[in-house]
């Protein structure tokens, strides 16, 4: 097995544990890990190995508080609610019923969203610090609600099991929220990785030596219960940036060059030589975006961070070297979802 990503606590457990599937003629399983510490993924597997138990008690409440918190964010009512339980149950609905009950939720919740997209390119656009904040709060207010929605579901199918609620207005969200998740397609993040467009390109072994790794040794860890919901953070906005930058260099280069490499390429390499670049730090401190999309030095830059890249990254600097379509569609991404502007004006002294 070859891991290229961190694996931690009960996937790293699931993930490696996939060897132990017997199969005819399978005697000798190995794993190779670019990535992972060997302590870290012992700590997993100790947790397991011969019991396991709980730090502390899950409080069952927890799923009434977030319930609380997802109606006082007021996207909806108890009379939508009903509506979309009550077509859910009736063995007589049809699908039309279903979406109309839906509908009135979903169209508030998206242009909501739609109008804070378009609050917050206004806000930039005037280059107003203050707007920014509000419009980028209303984005994470929505995204953070979708969280919480998801939370409820995976905490409520848990607690379920073990205790019995006895109300039906938990049981009635779980059933609106598992309809209404699907719908809301704020940012279209991706989940997971596609080994089938991940090509080997070189690698290098050394011999670092055998270590043992023993089971029965140290203490084992203590599973952590169920701990409040609907506390987190919004990650997604960086997440949904190199999505769109990915989407946008794809149709910029050709030939066999993977998504990770053009990533890397872009907001790594290019964006890492034009952040240390003491001329667009000035620029972009002093200038609106546009100005500065516009200014001869920024091509001048690019163009200079391109040649320094060149070594290491010879057939997309090679095409972006020769055509004019490959640095403008690089400048419109660093510009667009590579926040270049923002992060030099960040660095302004």
């Amino acid at each position: 097995m070859y891991v290229d990503k961190r694996l931690a606590g009960i996937a790293a457990v699931q993930t490696l544990s996939r060897l132990n599937r017997a199969h005819p003629g399978k005697d000798t399983t190995y794993v190779v890990d670019f990535v992972n510490d060997p302590e870290e993924i012992l700590g997993a597997f100790r947790t397991y190995y011969d019991t396991a138990e709980l730090s502390n008690v899950t409080d069952p409440h927890l799923v009434y508080d977030l319930r609380m918190k997802l109606d006082a964010a007021g996207y909806y009512d108890d009379f939508e609610v009903n509506r979309v339980v009550e077509v859910e149950l009736n063995p007589k609905s049809r699908q039309s019923d279903l979406a109309a009950a839906l509908e009135p939720v979903v169209y508030r919740l998206l242009n909501h969203y739609r109008a804070a997209q378009q609050k917050l390119k206004a806000a930039k656009g005037k280059d107003d610090p203050k707007a920014i904040e509000e419009a980028q709060n209303e984005l994470n207010a929505l995204i953070l609600f979708k969280h919480d929605m998801t939370a409820f579901q995976r905490m409520y199918a848990f607690l379920s099991q073990i205790f019995d609620y006895g109300n039906t207005a938990i049981e009635k969200r779980f059933i609106f929220y598992k309809r209404l998740l699907p719908l809301l397609e704020f940012g279209r993040e991706r989940e997971g990785i596609d080994l089938s467009k991940v090509i080997l390109t070189h690698h290098t072994l050394k011999n670092q030596g055998k270590r043992a790794l023993p089971l029965n040794d140290g203490d084992y860890p203590k599973l952590k219960p169920l701990s409040e919901s609907g506390s987190g953070s919004v990650q997604e906005k960086e997440k949904a940036y190199l999505y769109e930058i990915i989407a946008r260099v794809n149709d910029l280069f050709e030939g066999d060059i993977t998504e990770n490499d053009r990533l890397i390429y872009v907001n790594n390499v290019i964006k890492g030589k034009l952040l240390e670049s003491d001329i667009l730090v000035q620029q972009a401190a002093n200038n609106s975006k546009e100005q500065f999309a516009n200014s001869p030095d920024l091509s001048e830059e690019l163009m200079n961070a391109i040649m320094d890249a060149l070594a290491a990254h010879s057939t997309m600097s090679k095409q972006a070297l020769d055509s004019e379509r490959v640095r403008n569609g690089l400048k419109e991404t660093l510009l667009g979802p590579g926040r270049l502007y923002e992060m030099l004006r960040e660095r302004r002294i």
